[in-house]
């Protein structure tokens, strides 16, 4: 577990080297009284551990542009890879004063060593594309989609099927079907990771989300799956009635690409863990995200690793044991 007694911790993503792990968290002073303030007050922190038990917290790895950038308001959340080169890259999400912080939008920053990070532009890489997805103002939704970026390199060791290509996932939602249920996985591709294509999502919208959010998708078990999460005021009435309430959620499909039956999906069987990643730690899958909600309100603290399968039935994560 990670807590900080000054700070919400929320958010995180991961990366392994040399046998360490490294998780970037989003990260917000306690100082601010109410935890809603914490999204528009984010700075990203960073940890190592050898355990995903225990962690020590190193120097912040990321903060908003001072100037006129793309990421002048906030740093949210995204993914690191490493390019044939050597060098790390974080893919993260940008919000800015202009537009007061309602349009998403995704850039990138780079390091050698995973400690010291440069932004790569005050541009952003990757916007919406509204050939499929929705823009802000033409529904009734409160902002741009368009974030957490989950950025892999699909080779034919996943599953066969890869192109040795970048993919990116993100959150967003389409352009179309009925408003609260727009929720799709974004989909852009590239092969330098600077210039990137808009593809169509790869799963189609459907009641049930009204977005998906910190998406991820790994090999579980030989199984290609998603993970998302959506909170409870997300969900529209036919996912309360399904669900019961929001959390994470995973669903298989064909490929790491899909085309994912969102309505098939199954909620994780946890209180109040949101935003959980897929981490691999010696050959086993965990799941590691927030604390969200507790008796005392929002707890704001990252989870210790909960080991997870994919359950032979139904393919959706479970608890190992």
């Amino acid at each position: 577990m990670l807590r900080l007694t000054d700070r919400w911790i929320w958010d995180s993503w991961y990366a392994v080297h040399e046998g360490r792990h490294h998780a970037f968290y989003l990260q917000a002073d306690r100082s601010l009284g109410d935890p809603e303030w914490r999204h528009r007050h984010p700075s990203v922190g960073h940890a190592v551990s050898d355990n995903l038990r225990d962690w020590e917290v190193l120097p912040d790895a990321l903060a908003p542009s001072a100037d006129p950038a793309f990421d002048d308001w906030t740093t949210w959340t995204g993914s690191i890879v490493r390019d044939d080169s050597g060098t790390w890259w974080m893919f993260y999400t940008g919000s800015r004063h202009a537009d007061e912080g309602l349009i998403q939008r995704i850039g990138a920053a780079r390091s050698a060593d995973l400690l010291t990070w440069d932004k790569v532009s005050p541009d952003a890489l990757v916007t919406s594309d509204p050939r499929w997805y929705e823009q802000l103002g033409t529904a009734q939704w409160y902002d741009e989609a368009w974030r957490d970026p989950f950025v892999f390199c699909y080779t034919t060791d996943h599953d066969g099927e890869g192109d040795g290509r970048w993919h990116m996932l993100i959150t967003a939602r389409a352009n179309h079907g009925p408003d609260a249920g727009r929720g799709v996985v974004g989909h852009a591709v590239s092969d330098d990771l600077l210039t990137w294509e808009m593809q169509p999502p790869i799963s189609a919208p459907q009641t049930g989300f009204g977005q998906l959010e910190v998406n991820q998708v790994e090999l579980v078990d030989g199984i290609p799956t998603l993970l998302f999460c959506c909170d409870t005021p997300q969900l529209d009435a036919d996912g309360l009635a399904r669900y019961g309430r929001g959390g994470v959620f995973s669903v298989t499909g064909p490929s790491l690409l899909g085309p994912f039956d969102i309505a098939a999906a199954r909620r994780f069987d946890h209180d109040d863990l949101y935003a959980a990643r897929l981490v691999s730690h010696k050959g086993r899958w965990h799941l590691i995200g927030f604390r969200n909600i507790g008796p005392d309100g929002f707890i704001g603290e990252l989870s210790d690793p909960v080991p997870v399968t994919a359950d032979p039935a139904t393919g959706a994560l479970i608890r190992a044991h």
